[in-house]
């Protein structure tokens, strides 16, 4: 069985965030709907527009988080998470194509410069699958 097609306001997580977080679709080209909801692309990866904050970030790796736990004399203290995605969701689906893009399915992940992995904890609808 495939995986749902994510939409506009799909429920987002961060590994190394303390929040969920919800995606924001905005059309690229000729707008798809999928249960009447615009639907997502690989492409919708872009930090601050398509992928909000997710609270507070706690890893080290996080150069804020690493200042901020040096401050307070090597005491994790988390920061702002503020997002750096540079490359697309992966795999995306093998089967749908939304104006030449793979479509967003609910089992793609998407990687932080940071080192966190946000996945799709809700896809936003669940009547349309994809592979």
């Amino acid at each position: 069985m495939g995986s749902p097609l994510v939409v506009n306001g799909a429920m987002m997580a961060c590994s190394f965030g303390v929040a969920p977080a919800t995606l924001i679709t905005m059309p690229m080209g000729m707008p798809v709907q999928a249960a009447g909801m615009i639907a997502a692309t690989i492409m919708h990866f872009v930090p601050m527009t398509n992928i909000p904050p997710f609270g507070m970030c706690n890893t080290p790796s996080n150069p804020a988080v690493a200042a901020a736990t040096s401050a307070a004399s090597g005491v994790l203290t988390p920061v702002p998470c503020v997002p750096v995605t540079v490359s697309p969701w992966s795999p995306g689906s093998a089967t749908v194509m939304i104006n030449g893009m793979k479509a967003l399915n609910a089992t793609s992940t998407l990687n932080c410069t940071w080192g966190g992995v946000i996945t799709v904890t809700n896809p936003g609808q669940m009547s349309v699958t994809v592979a």
